[in-house]
C-alpha cells in the first residue's frame, strides 16, 4: 500500500486550509522522503505557501531563500537514487537572522547590517546543508540579540519590525529567538535554529508553544554568528516536538542522543518556583508536577534563591565580553560598521533605530576600560562557579535527578512601550553554562506556557527528563493564526526576499 500524504504542498481550491506541518514528525517526514511518498519539492512548496499565507500577521520570516527549491530538487534526486545525506535531508529549515548565510540576510535585526549579505556560510550552516537541510530563509529577532538597551522590545529589529506570537497575535512572542520560535508554532517549517545567552532560545518557545534545546556553549560552533558573549552564547534547535528539536541536534553534532524518556518510577524531580514569577506560570508548573506524580515520578518542591553577587558578576563579564566578541565578528562583514563605536554612532543618525527605544548597553559597553576588560575573566569564572555550585547542591540536597520550573509567564500584550521586566528559570542554566530544554507544558487562557529542565552537566542526561516531561505534560493547541485566517495565499505570490521592514511601527 502506497504510503502518501494527502495532496500535501498542492493548493486545490483557493480557501483549502494548508496542511499542518507541525503535526508531523521529522522522523515521519524522513521517512516518507526516503520512500519517495513525499518529495522535499512539495515540502518546500507547502512551507512556503505557510509563509504567504500566515506571516503578513506573524512577521516572523525576514527573508526567503531563492534557491529553496532547488535545494530540495537536489535532496529529491538523492532520495531517488537512495543516497540521502541524514535524516535531515530533504527537510525545510529556518535560520536566525544573526547566523551567517552567504548571500542571504544576516542583519542580526539591524539597519547597519543591511546592506550587504555575508559572503559565507556560519559553520552551523555548513553542516545543515552538508546534512542535506533545505535553507528555508531567515528569521526576525529582538535586534542585536536583544542586548541593544535594558529598555527594549522582545521580537522587534529596525530590519523585521515586530514579530507576533501566533497564538494571539496581540501577544509578544519573546526574544531573541523570536521568529525561529513563531515560525515553528506556526507551521512555516518542521525546524528552526536560535540562539541564546540568557533565554534567547527558551523564552521565545515557551510562550509560543513549542521545544527548544539549549545545549551548553561550545556544542555548536559560533563561528559566523553575531555574538554577544563568545563565552556564554550558543546555538540551538526549534521544533514543535522535543524529539525533533533533538533529532537536529544530533545530526549536528554527530553524537548520537537519548530517543526515550526516562522511566517515570525511577525519577525525582525538584520543582522550582522562580520568585516573582506570574502566579499563571507558576499554576501550570503545579500541574505538570500532578501529571509527572500521576506517572510515577516523585516531584518535591525546591527554594533557590539566585545570589546578587553572581548575577552582577554575570552581567558585568557579558558587558566587558561584548565589544571583542562583536568586533571580531564584524571583521569578516564587508560594508559594516567595523566597531562599537561606529554602531553606537550611525544608530544616533539613523531615523528608525532608535525611536523606539535606545542604546544604553551599546553605550555601556563602549565606555568599558581596559582595566575593566581585563577583570571580566575572573567575574566570569566567579558567576559560572556560583552558577554551578548552586544547582549541583539543590539536586544533591534535594535528592532529585533534575530541576523543572516554568520557563517564563504567558505572553505579555504588545503595545508602544518597553516591555515590562518578567522573571524566568533561565539565567541559573545560562550563568552555569549548563544545557536547558523546554517543552510546552499548558495553557493560561490560549497562551502557551512551557516548562524547562535543567540541572545535570551533560544534555544526554537531561533529555530523557525533559521527554518524560514533554510525554505527561505536553498540551497542545492549534494557534490562532490558523484557526482564524482564511489561507488563500500560494507560494508563486512569494518575492524572493520579504521586503525590509524598516518602519518602527508596531
Amino acid at each position: 500500500m502506497t504510503d502518501r500524504l494527502p495532496a500535501l504542498g498542492t493548493v486545490d481550491a483557493p480557501t483549502r486550509r494548508l496542511p499542518d506541518i507541525q503535526d508531523r514528525p521529522v522522523a515521519e517526514l524522513a521517512r516518507l522522503l526516503r520512500s519517495r511518498a513525499l518529495t522535499s519539492t512539495d515540502l518546500v512548496t507547502a512551507c512556503l505557501e505557510r509563509v504567504t499565507a500566515v506571516d503578513p500577521v506573524v512577521r516572523a520570516v525576514l527573508a526567503i531563500d531563492d534557491t529553496a527549491r532547488a535545494q530540495a530538487r537536489a535532496a529529491d534526486h538523492r532520495h531517488a537514487t537512495g543516497r540521502p545525506l541524514s535524516p535531515l535531508d530533504g527537510i525545510p529549515v529556518l535560520v536566525k537572522d544573526n547566523i551567517d548565510t552567504a548571500g542571504l540576510a544576516g542583519t542580526a535585526g539591524s539597519r547597519q547590517l543591511a546592506r550587504t549579505p555575508p559572503d559565507r556560510d556560519a559553520e552551523v550552516v555548513v553542516r545543515l546543508r552538508a546534512a542535506g537541510a533545505v535553507i528555508l530563509g531567515k528569521t526576525n529577532l529582538t535586534e542585536w540579540g536583544n542586548f541593544r538597551s535594558t529598555r527594549s522590545i522582545e521580537g522587534w529589529s529596525a530590519v523585521g519590525g515586530q514579530t507576533r506570537n501566533p497564538y494571539d497575535p496581540t501577544r509578544s512572542p519573546w526574544g531573541s529567538s523570536a521568529g525561529s520560535a513563531a515560525a515553528v508554532a506556526a507551521g512555516m517549517a518542521p525546524l528552526a535554529i536560535g540562539t541564546e545567552t540568557d533565554g534567547s532560545l527558551v523564552c521565545p518557545a515557551g510562550v509560543c508553544g513549542v521545544a527548544a534545546i539549549k545545549p551548553a556553549p561550545g556544542t555548536l560552533p559560533s563561528a559566523g554568528v553575531v555574538p554577544v558573549s563568545a563565552v556564554q552564547d550558543t546555538i540551538g534547535p526549534l521544533a514543535s516536538r522535543l524529539r525533533d528539536a533533538a533529532l537536529c541536534l544530533a545530526v549536528l553534532t554527530g553524537r548520537p542522543l537519548p530517543r526515550d524518556p526516562a522511566p517515570p518510577g525511577t525519577v525525582r524531580v525538584g520543582l522550582w518556583h522562580v520568585q516573582g514569577m506570574s502566579p499563571d506560570a507558576r499554576e501550570v508548573a503545579e500541574r505538570a508536577a500532578e501529571r509527572l506524580r500521576d506517572a510515577g515520578a516523585v516531584v518535591v518542591p525546591v527554594a533557590l534563591t539566585l545570589p546578587r553577587d553572581m548575577l552582577v558578576d554575570g552581567l558585568d563579564a557579558l558587558c566587558a565580553e561584548f565589544r571583542p566578541s562583536l568586533e571580531r565578528y564584524l571583521s569578516s562583514r564587508r560594508d559594516a560598521p567595523a566597531t562599537l563605536d561606529e554602531i553606537i554612532l550611525a544608530n544616533r543618525q539613523d531615523p528608525v533605530e532608535l525611536e523606539l527605544f535606545g542604546q544604553d548597553l551599546f553605550e555601556r559597553c563602549a565606555a568599558l576600560t581596559d582595566e575593566d576588560r581585563a577583570l571580566a575573566t575572573d567575574r566570569r569564572r566567579h558567576s559560572r562557579q556560583r552558577a554551578r555550585e548552586l544547582l549541583a547542591a539543590a539536586l544533591a540536597d534535594h535528592g532529585v535527578d533534575v530541576l523543572m520550573a516554568a520557563t517564563s509567564g504567558p505572553a505579555w500584550r504588545i503595545d508602544d512601550g518597553p516591555d515590562p521586566f518578567t522573571r524566568t528559570s533561565s539565567t541559573l542554566p545560562a550563568l552555569a553554562g549548563r544545557p536547558n530544554v523546554t517543552v510546552p507544558a499548558g495553557f493560561v487562557g490560549e497562551l502557551p506556557v512551557g516548562i524547562s529542565l535543567f540541572g545535570p552537566p551533560a544534555l544526554e542526561a537531561l533529555l530523557p527528563y525533559a521527554l518524560l516531561a514533554e510525554r505527561c505534560c505536553g498540551e497542545r493547541r492549534t494557534p490562532a493564526v490558523l484557526r482564524d485566517l482564511p489561507l488563500r495565499a500560494t507560494a508563486a505570490e512569494l518575492p524572493r526576499l520579504l521586503p525590509f521592514r524598516n518602519s518602527p511601527r508596531r
